[in-house]
């Protein structure tokens, strides 16, 4: 009796077992095609959500001929009515942008990378001068001055002699000095560590043309910048009040052994001398070297108007032209104001924010985080995520219906 009985059962519970295969199959293969369809929306949605921005955007629009910053040869918007770009510029590259708002107005050649001289001392500035008390007094040692590369402008820094940090800053804004540089970056943590220091705050700027071996502007192989990259320098220093007073300082007096002499600055359209000054002016810096040849980063201010201006290598015109044609595309910037659209921008772009949440339900939620991190995975990866998701569902729901069965 109980040997037929065992037996019987165990009949039962095969042919049970036999009745329930076909029906987990159809559940398997309803499950996997819900899956496959919710993985092919999933790869839709990145297509068409997909917020990553898009590669070459800049060149291609180059390409195309719309005005752009990476475009070849002169690029501006000018509206109905707006006057012409000066003709008379020769500079190989040059750019005007508005300070306050950064909009570039016009450009030429703008991210061509050139050796910048003595204009890569903004960036210098910018970096260092936030960590340097301007009261503080040094004392400088003959080591501090080696180095100096021949024939490079100084003011004058002599060893063993004490100076503040505000003398050694007036001698690199004024008299454009090296020897004022090295003492500097000396005090900063040494010439490599600050050449570093420049390269990163560069980035940090966004101006990516740019590439510091030598902290002072003086040439050496592969140092370079751009048109741009020193309009973004020359506007950042704009906003810091103690470059700001430095860049703008004509004249000032410098320490020597109980007395002190007299230092103009270097800018001709600050101080007038051999060209005629430029009304409103307010700084930044000038360079010259012979492989950079004549540069400069101009600023000025009329009628409640900034303007940046950068001149690269004038191909013309003389030692001075460099500063004539600053005054061309100065008049040309505030003339235009309002009657040109922007070619581009000063400000680095910001990451874009991720989205908000859906406070109102989980699901909601729950596809708001699949918006902000999907789109990261490779297609392949969303496809596999969702067919495992897929497949730990059909494995949950067998389970859960045979361990019923068994349990009851």
């Amino acid at each position: 009796m109980t040997i037929g009985f065992s037996s019987r059962a165990s009949r039962v519970a095969r042919a049970s077992r036999g009745a329930r295969a076909p029906r987990a199959a159809r559940i398997a293969v309803c499950c996997t095609a819900v899956c496959a369809l919710g993985a092919l929306a999933v790869v839709t949605d990145l297509e068409a959500v997909d917020p990553r921005p898009e590669t070459g955007t800049q060149d291609a629009k180059a390409a195309q001929g719309s005005p752009s910053l990476y475009g070849q040869g002169t690029q501006v918007r000018p509206r109905a009515g707006a006057p012409e770009v000066p003709q008379d510029v020769s500079a190989v590259s040059w750019l005007v942008a508005d300070a306050d708002s950064g909009a570039v107005l016009a450009a030429h050649d703008a991210h061509r990378k050139l050796p910048p001289a003595s204009t890569l001392k903004a960036l210098f500035a910018l970096t260092v001068l936030p960590g340097l008390p301007a009261g503080l007094r040094h004392t400088v040692k003959s080591e501090e001055l080696a180095g100096i590369g021949a024939g490079s402008s100084l003011v004058g820094v002599k060893e063993n002699r004490t100076y503040t940090v505000a003398d050694l800053w007036r001698g690199v804004f004024l008299s454009s000095g090296n020897d004022a540089v090295r003492v500097l970056a000396h005090l900063n943590g040494g010439w490599k560590a600050t050449a570093q220091q420049m390269r990163d705050k560069a980035r940090a700027l966004g101006a990516r043309d740019t590439h510091v071996v030598s902290p002072d502007g003086y040439d050496a192989p592969g140092q370079v910048s751009s048109a741009y990259d020193l309009a973004v320098f020359g506007r950042a220093g704009l906003r810091n009040a103690e470059f700001a007073g430095y860049c703008a300082t004509a004249s000032a007096k410098f320490p020597a052994d109980g007395w002190s002499f007299g230092i103009q600055n270097t800018n001709r359209l600050l101080t007038g001398a051999g060209v005629e000054r430029y009304p409103g002016l307010i700084g930044v810096k000038n360079g010259y070297t012979t492989n950079a040849g004549n540069t400069l980063i101009a600023a000025a201010k009329r009628g409640g108007r900034t303007l940046v201006v950068t001149v690269m290598r004038p191909e013309s015109g003389g030692g001075f032209a460099v500063y004539e044609e600053a005054r061309s595309l100065l008049d040309w910037g505030f003339a235009a104001a309002g009657r040109v659209d922007a070619v581009g921008s000063l400000v680095p772009p910001r990451p874009a924010a991720a989205p908000q949440a859906d406070p109102g339900s989980l699901p909601a939620v729950r596809a708001e985080a699949a918006e902000v991190t999907v789109p990261d995975w490779p297609v392949v990866g969303a496809i596999t995520g969702a067919a495992g998701v897929g497949a730990a569902a059909v494995a949950l729901a067998l389970r859960l219906r045979f361990g019923r069965s068994a349990r009851g």
